[in-house]
Parts: structure tokens; sequence; C-alpha cells
């Protein structure tokens, strides 16, 4: 069933400009949220601000990384939304693979939203280490499909040469694995922050407020770079054949 069809005369909406619309709009909040995540730390991890300044300025950081960690997830199934609605990939994406994209989106979505406000707290560590799993196999999924799309001469029938399509999914791939890089390198975080409002600075406390921010920075730029790579492997298609 080409979705696309049967939605155009039902509502009035071409799919494919709903689904360029909806990716710009993922990037723009992505990108521009996270960069406020960014500058928010600054304030939390310097230790000339007072306690309840950086309290208050991690409460910020926080509920405003809210906003990366949705685009980041919504950014796959809008992407397999803007396949089914394009024309290398409406033969392959439309339909029940559209409909399961956007399922598994959700329920994606659903599991961080449940660890990231940990309610209800009886699930919450359970969605936490679901939303591990997934990261983690999302990621291999997505490798092995770009190394896919990109040495085979029609990947998925597609015979336009669409080798940047697989740089695009590889740099979404690889910016899920940024983010669980991120978490990692702030495991020492939350409890030397815990402690920083229980006890006050010490120099072992801004120690390792500060080092896992600085083991963070490097994955929050790489992940700068992928998207902008990949939104210009979207808007480019290096390489692409004429069909």
């Amino acid at each position: 069933m080409d979705l696309a069809a049967t939605l155009e005369p039902a509502v009035g909406l071409d799919l494919h400009s709903f689904a360029i619309l909806l990716h710009i709009l993922l990037l723009t909040y992505w990108l521009g949220s996270d960069i406020g995540v960014f500058y928010s730390s600054k304030f939390v991890v310097d230790p000339k601000v007072s306690p309840q300044g950086r309290a208050t300025a991690m409460k910020i950081m926080h509920m405003v990384d809210l906003a990366p960690r949705i685009c980041l997830i919504l950014m796959l199934p809008s992407g397999v939304t803007l396949m089914a609605a394009g024309e290398i990939g409406k033969d392959v994406f439309s339909g029940w693979l559209l409909a399961l994209a956007w399922i598994g989106g959700l329920a994606w979505l659903a599991i961080m939203l449940v660890s990231f406000f940990r309610s209800p707290a009886k699930h919450a560590d359970l969605a936490a280490k679901a939303d591990w799993v997934v990261r983690i196999g999302i990621t291999v999924a997505l490798l092995v499909a770009a190394a896919y799309t990109f040495f085979a001469d029609e990947p998925f029938g597609v015979d336009t040469n669409p080798k940047w399509l697989a740089g695009k999914v590889a740099a979404y791939a690889l910016c899920i694995f940024c983010g669980v890089m991120i978490r990692i390198s702030l495991k020492p975080f939350g409890p030397a922050f815990g402690k920083l409002m229980s006890n006050g600075s010490t120099p072992e406390v801004e120690a390792a407020i500060g080092g896992s921010m600085r083991r963070a920075v490097p994955w929050v730029y790489a992940i700068w770079v992928l998207v902008l790579i990949a939104s210009f492997l979207g808007v480019v298609k290096p390489g692409t054949l004429a069909g």
C-alpha cells in the first residue's frame, strides 16, 4: 500500500513535504537545545557559582536535554517516512514497514520518557536498562544496514547509487553511539554532584564533576559534526545517478 497516495486525498497533505518539514524541525530542535544544554553545563561545573546556582543550572540543563533526546529518537521514524514518501524508497518502506518504524519509535520514546522522568518509579530502572539495549541494538543494526547500502550494487532494489544514504544512516547510528558514550563519561557526575549538594565543594568533588564533563565534551562535539554531515548528505545526495 502506498501510504502517501492514501493520505494525500484524505487530508490534503503531501507526505513528502510533511516528512521534510518534520525532519527539519527535529534537526533544528535537536541542535538548538543541545547547544542550550552545553551552555548550561558551564555553570554546573563552575566552582565559582554557588551550590544553589549550580543546582538551578542543573535543573535547566536536565529539562532542556529532553528535547534532543526526543529528536534523536523521532529522527528514525521520520527518516523512514522521508524514504517512504520519496521515489527511491516508496516501493520498499511504504506500508507495514513505515507503520512498524513509527510503532517502534514511539515505543522507544515511551521507554526513554519513563527512564528520564523516573515515573512510574517501579518501572524506571527497567526502562533505563531497556533504553540502553535499544540504543546499542539500533546502532549495530543501522551500521549493518549502512554497510549493505554502501557495498551492494542495488541496495533494496535501488539503482541510483545511494551511497550518500549509507553515509547518512551511519552518521545517525554514530550519533546514538556518541550519546551512549556521553552517558558512560558522565557516570561519576551524579554521585559527585550529590556530594556537592549535601556536603559542599571539595577538590575531590570538583575533580569528579569537572572530569566527567570534560570526558563527555568530545562526544558532544562529535554529535554536532555527525548531524551536520547527515544533513549535508541528505540535501546534496552526492553521487546519485539519474533514475
